[in-house]
Formats: structure tokens, sequence, C-alpha cells
């Protein structure tokens, strides 16, 4: 019988479990962000400063961009050489798993640049294998596509999803619900999926469940909602409350729903934007969190404060970030604390 993860110990653990460090990609592809390259690097070295105050960040820059992304960085992260299509670690890199015993290997997902709307990809696809090899790491090949931002663990076995993203005929045409949920289980230790209809309106990524939600511990779900009828987001939000509210996680308890806002209308170059407040990243002691400049700003920082007491809660304004069709949890991958298992 073929090893998987699972069988042989290892499950993916929660955002908030300690990490070793955090991996963001650097900027290279200046056509996606819509003439505001300049402004975007700048909010990515917000981000990698942010995060560096509570643990190291691994910075990985396409040859191209080394010398600019070491200018930018400074001192605060270190570098990492690797080709790169674009900026989005947390959809193309390894998801880390860990064993009880404390070690870590990767997993290597397929990445069809999000269903095939962003070419070319392919330099992007190979970062698992890149990495992992860097690392001396054990590195799992999974056998579907799945970008990192479509999925939220609680690290007890309950993983939740969009049937937006996940069930896209774009991503895995060929594999059902169950099949999809069996590779879930034998390659993230997943008991039990949660599926959510529907991610942001007119989202590029077909609806990340970043954009909307997250565990804050487990049983616990913060989720995106709207107070404004006019907001395209505000039914489908409703409608996966709704849902979420009759689910049961994987020790069979109910989930409790803390109600997250959403920000206004946020627009760049007559482009309305999928902004969030969901899409923030868990570090070691603190919270990097994205912002608008908007009155909900502080709103949305005072119930991540209330959600993970004890966590220092740091906003870092991410509209150009944004407008790439992510945020601050998009740019970042998490590796958990442990010793690296060789190959």
């Amino acid at each position: 019988m073929a090893r998987n993860p699972v069988s042989d110990g290892f499950s993916m653990p929660a955002e908030w479990a300690k990490h070793d460090c955090c991996y963001v990609s650097w900027p290279c592809k200046e056509e996606a962000w819509c003439g505001f390259i300049r402004e975007v690097k700048r909010a990515y070295t917000e981000v990698i400063k942010a995060i560096g105050v509570f643990e190291q960040v691994y910075v990985i820059s396409d040859p191209s961009t080394m010398q600019e992304a070491r200018s930018a960085v400074g001192a605060g992260a270190e570098l990492i050489e690797m080709p790169l299509d674009d900026a989005w670690i947390r959809d193309n890199g390894p998801i880390f798993v860990r064993s009880e015993a404390g070690e870590v290997a990767g997993v290597q997902f397929g990445f069809n640049g999000w269903g095939g709307r962003f070419p070319p990809y392919d330099k992007d696809a190979n970062v698992p294998n890149l990495l992992t090899r860097r690392l001396k790491m054990k590195c799992y090949e999974a056998p579907m596509i799945l970008e990192g931002g479509s999925i939220h663990v609680d690290g007890e076995g309950t993983l939740l999803t969009t049937e937006s993203c996940l069930l896209n005929p774009n991503r895995n045409p060929k594999m059902s619900r169950k099949e999809i949920e069996k590779v879930l289980e034998t390659h993230l230790g997943i008991k039990k999926t949660l599926w959510l209809k529907q991610g942001l309106y007119k989202s590029m990524v077909d609806g990340h469940i970043d954009g909307i939600a997250s565990f804050t511990r487990p049983g616990t779900v913060l989720l995106a909602q709207s107070d404004d009828p006019c907001n395209p987001n505000y039914q489908s939000m409703r409608e996966n409350k709704e849902d979420l509210s009759t689910f049961t996680d994987a020790r069979g308890r109910s989930i409790e729903v803390i109600d997250f806002p959403m920000p206004g209308k946020v627009e760049l170059g007559g482009n309305r934007l999928a902004s969030c407040y969901a899409n923030f990243y868990v570090a070691n002691g603190g919270i990097v969190a994205p912002v608008f400049g908007e009155p909900k700003d502080k709103v949305a920082l005072e119930i991540l404060e209330s959600a993970f007491p004890g966590l220092e809660v740091v906003g870092v304004r991410s509209e150009y970030i944004a407008i790439g069709g992510g945020d601050v949890h998009c740019i970042t991958q998490q590796r958990p604390s442990g010793s690296i298992i060789a190959p």
C-alpha cells in the first residue's frame, strides 16, 4: 500500500499552533497589479515587517527581483532565490504537516493557476518541490488540485471550505465530493469537512474560504457578514451562517459563529476589490490583519482581540494587495515548529 501523510502519522495543525517560520513570495509579475506594483511591494514589505516582529520570515524571490527584495526587506527577513510566476505562497506553496512526535513534512498539491485563469504557473507549481528539497524535508504528493487559501483547519480533524472553489470543475473535474474528502483525509488528517456554499462575490479565485471565515479555536468560527443589503455578498453570507450554525465538527461539537464585519466598498483604479477582514495571519503571539482606512477597521481589530485573547493584533493597510485578488493570509504560509523529517 502506498504511504501517505496520515498513514505515517502526520496531520495539518491549526494556524495558531507554534511556527518555526513564515514564508512570503515577493511580487514579480508586474502586469498582475493594474499599474500599482510600487504600492503593492510597499504593502508586502509592511506585512513582512509586521510578521517579523513575531517570528522568522523567509522571502522567496525570483532571480529577477532578488536585489530589489533584499533592499526592500532589509535585515528583517532572509531571502531564498527560487523561480516564481506570481506572489501567492499560500496557494502554490507546500502545506506542512506534523506528527505527534514533532516531526514536520510537506505536502505538494497540484496547482493550476486558480483554475487556469492566470498562466503561466509552472514555476509556482514547482515551489513545494524546490522548497522541501532545499529544506531536505520529506514531501508527499497529493493527487488533486488544491490552493492553501481554499481550506482552514482546526487542528483536531475538522476542515472548512467552500463548494464554489473545491467543487468548481476548473480544479478537479473528475473528482466527486467524497473523493476530494478522501484525499483531505489521507493527506491532511481531516476527519470531517464542512462545506459552505459561496465565497466572496466575483472572487478571482472562486471564493476561497480564507476570504470569509476562519477558525479561532476548535468549535468556533469567525464568519464574514455584511450589514448592507446592497452589498453583493449580503445574502450569500447569511446563507453561509445558516448552514454553519447547523454543522458539527469532527468531535461532535456544534459550531459557534462569531459575526465578523465586511469592509464597505473598496475601489482602486475603478475596480471594486474583493477586500475582506477575514484574511488575517496568525503568527507566534500575534495576528497581522488587513485594514483599509475605513471606520470598520477598528471594529474588526477589536473582534480579533476578543477572539484571540493574549495575542497582539496589528493592522496593515492592504488595499493594494487586494487588487491582485487576495490579502494578508494569501501572501503567507506558515511552517509549524518541529524537527524536519528527511526524505
